[in-house]
């Protein structure tokens, strides 16, 4: 989908560039146009954890009163792990009845689920595995992944946007040599969509980790960033 908006887009920027010749009556101007792709890989220096607690309870008040408590846990582990409270945000709080189904019997309600989870960003990744550990001891039963990203992508994706257009370029003079023609001025330039592939989670199950297990192993690896632009040379008359 992404490939295709961007075609309609160069599509529509040389309707824009050729309709004011032909609507004076000129020739449609002979054109080059070449799409560059450019790619900058990055060191990520920022991860984002998910993490929380699911209690539950013979009734609603008895369950959230016991989420309350580890939640409570939760934030002051985080507070102790230098996490400051504008990087902690809630990301999902449910109460939901709990059903019994077994036997062919018509559902019986056994109790409430209560769950809590807040989105936590960590600045230090160094820091990352030994936090996994203290949510942990605190009690949290719930670590949905961690993701990592690049908290300042400004220069890696201004050098991709170069390596982009150089690739354009290239292209656009190899295209021109081999039809014995020669580029002219550049008649438009148009970005497309530009990112980072999805990071791989880390996920690791909590109920097999123990208070006096090793630090969590982490690994950021590197995060792609990339740009594409499409380019739209005038051929030079002979």
């Amino acid at each position: 989908m992404q490939r295709l908006s961007f075609a309609t887009a160069a599509l529509l920027g040389l309707l824009a560039v050729v309709s004011p010749a032909l609507a004076d009556g000129g020739k449609m101007p002979r054109i080059i146009s070449l799409s560059g792709h450019g790619e900058v890989r990055s060191v990520p220096d920022v991860a984002y954890v998910t993490s929380g607690v699911l209690s539950q309870g013979a009734t609603a008040a008895e369950a959230l009163a016991a989420n309350t408590t580890a939640m409570t846990s939760i934030f002051a582990a985080l507070k102790d792990a230098g996490i400051e409270d504008k990087d902690i945000q809630t990301s999902n709080f449910s109460v939901q009845p709990r059903y019994d189904f077994s036997n062919g019997q018509a559902p019986k309600l056994v109790g409430y689920d209560v769950t809590n989870n807040v989105t936590i960003k960590v600045k230090k990744i160094g820091d990352l595995g030994a936090m996994l550990d203290k949510l942990v001891q605190a009690g949290s039963n719930q670590i949905s992944g961690v993701s990592f990203d690049v908290s300042k992508p400004e220069e890696a994706m201004d050098q991709a946007r170069k390596l982009a257009t150089e690739d354009a370029t290239r292209k656009a003079k190899l295209y021109a040599q081999a039809m014995g023609v020669e580029l002219g001025n550049v008649m438009q330039v148009s970005e497309g969509g530009s990112a980072a592939p999805p990071p791989v989670p880390f996920v690791r199950g909590v109920a097999m980790m123990k208070a006096d297990a090793a630090p969590v192993p982490v690994a950021a690896g590197e995060q792609s960033l990339a740009a594409d632009v499409n380019v739209i040379w005038e051929i030079k008359q002979p």
